[in-house]
């Protein structure tokens, strides 16, 4: 048998339980082998979307004014925002369930999305009028409504979820490819003619319709409505305290928001946009790793000691790009602004530099809620929303209308930390002898020679600044990384690497769960 270092146990894996058997496509592999296959795939198509879209927001940013931008931030962040409360995860519960018929789970899950899209979307359009108030500008009325009908195309992308559930990665990421890369294409042509923020929003329809229809044309299952009440209470369940979370979420930006317009105007609002969606790039590895494993995690539920090792080593996995990259933005947001994006963007280089420290810090035990989901318990999630709401109202506002960016900076950073203790005391109860603190140890150990090489350049380097001088520092600073992490997390790419070629070697044991 495998030591307990063993990304997932032999007798769940070499001889899968034969519900694993029949909801996943394993396709001759070991389910530790496909779900490391799972993140490579993953990790390829996700980075490449991610790249696509961190240059789109670049390339569009080149055309549109500060003012422009700020008027496209409230619009997209009123949408992103009260989506939030469209994703309920009525997917995940769906992925979680475990019944015989999938045929029909499948259909009655896409009748409660699409039935729950059609009033969010309503919704939507009924509060557009007050967000105009508290903006004071009804120029984002339009935009909004015709970029909400994003919404109700994303409810025709359900036949994902199937792909999803069977870890069937090559098709599901391929169909979500759809969206991203034509709206890409579309938004940057509209840009360069000139089109405005609008280039934006016709973008992201005409991405969201493809993608849609894309989804619906390979649908395995016929689509059908399928409206159950008990199907409804089992969702609603599950759903509402990720309701709760998402409200919660949409008072911490919206009220960023109105606050930032009221301090600091359009223009601080356009910063804050950018630095948010700079420092989001850093979040995607997470999402990489936490979608790939969560239909394996569905299937073992019940094994706990199986999803601690799970949770450590897919947080450790994360953290191998998710520090690097919020501590080089830490290091190298002036040049990027310098030599990239140009002066107008000065204000976006400190807080470009704070969000990518907290996104750094953020990755410390990032999907500690999907192994809750799992298990259908979704309460903790809303309990820390609320938590950070308060924090959020108690000291972020007041520091804001104080001190302005630099205000929220400081109320930004207080809720992080306070989000770290609530998730070491979660997973505490969930993973007995769980350590946040060997955790924060073991992750930040091979970020700190990296920093200290462009620390060092630095102090030995000209008193005059250079791009070139910067680019070598970026080079020292990844070349650094890489070693620094090949050296202190070895054993645990090894084990990576013989899942990925098919290896039965020992797993390792010497990293085992903290």
């Amino acid at each position: 048998m495998s030591g307990p270092g063993s990304l997932l146990a032999d007798d769940a894996i070499e001889n899968p339980a034969a519900e694993i058997e029949e909801r996943l496509g394993l396709e001759g592999r070991t389910l530790r082998e496909h779900t490391a296959r799972g993140v490579v795939i993953n990790a390829a198509f996700h980075v490449g979307i991610a790249a696509l879209s961190l240059a789109q927001k670049f390339a569009v940013a080149a055309f549109l004014t500060v003012t422009e931008f700020g008027i496209w931030g409230i619009v997209f962040l009123i949408l992103m925002t009260l989506s939030w409360l469209k994703e309920i995860g009525i997917g995940d519960k769906f992925v979680q369930q475990s019944e015989t018929d999938q045929q029909l789970a499948f259909q009655r899950a896409f009748t409660l999305e699409v039935l729950y899209t059609s009033g969010f979307v309503v919704f939507v359009w009924l509060t557009l009028p007050l967000f105009a108030l508290a903006y004071e500008t009804s120029e984002i009325i339009l935009p909004a409504i015709v970029l909400s009908l994003c919404l109700v195309a994303g409810a025709f992308t359900s036949p994902v979820w199937i792909a999803f559930r069977e870890m069937r990665f090559v098709r599901q990421r391929t169909l979500e490819a759809v969206n991203p890369v034509v709206g890409t294409i579309v938004m940057i042509t509209l840009a360069a003619l000139g089109a405005g923020y609008w280039a934006i929003v016709i973008g992201m329809l005409v991405g969201a319709v493809a993608g849609a229809a894309v989804a619906l044309i390979t649908c395995p299952y016929p689509l059908a409505w399928r409206f159950e009440r008990h199907t409804l209470n089992e969702y609603v369940s599950f759903s509402a305290p990720l309701l709760i979370s998402a409200i919660a979420g949409i008072g911490i930006v919206q009220g960023t928001l109105l606050v930032g317009n009221q301090v600091v105007g359009l223009a601080g609002v356009g910063a804050l946009t950018l630095a948010a969606s700079v420092a989001a790039f850093g979040e995607r590895v997470d999402q990489v790793i936490s979608r790939t494993i969560y239909p394996a995690v569905c299937a073992v539920r019940d094994r706990t000691e199986l999803l601690h090792e799970t949770f450590v080593k897919s947080n450790r996995l994360a953290l191998m790009f998710g520090l690097p990259f919020g501590f080089g933005l830490l290091l190298f947001s002036p040049d990027l602004v310098n030599y990239i994006l140009g002066e107008r963007w000065e204000p976006a280089i400190v807080l470009l530099q704070a969000l990518g420290t907290m996104v750094a810090v953020r990755q410390i035990a990032f999907n500690w809620g999907l192994f809750y989901n799992a298990r259908a318990d979704t309460r903790p999630q809303a309990v820390i929303a609320l938590v950070l709401l308060g924090v959020f109202g108690a000291i972020t506002v007041p520091a804001m209308i104080a001190w302005g960016l630099d205000g929220y900076i400081v109320g930004t950073s207080i809720s992080v930390c306070v989000e770290i203790g609530l998730r070491a005391h979660y997973l505490r109860r969930l993973f007995s002898g769980f350590s946040i603190w060997r955790h924060l140890v073991r992750a930040f150990a091979p970020i700190v020679p990296a920093v200290a090489v462009v620390l060092i350049a630095r102090y030995a380097g000209p008193d005059v600044r250079t791009e070139g001088q910067a680019i070598l520092e970026l080079c020292l600073y990844v070349a650094a990384t890489i070693a620094a992490t090949l050296f202190f997390e070895r054993r645990l790419l090894r084990e990576i690497g013989n899942y990925l070629s098919g290896r039965k070697d020992q797993p390792s044991t010497a990293l085992a769960p903290a």
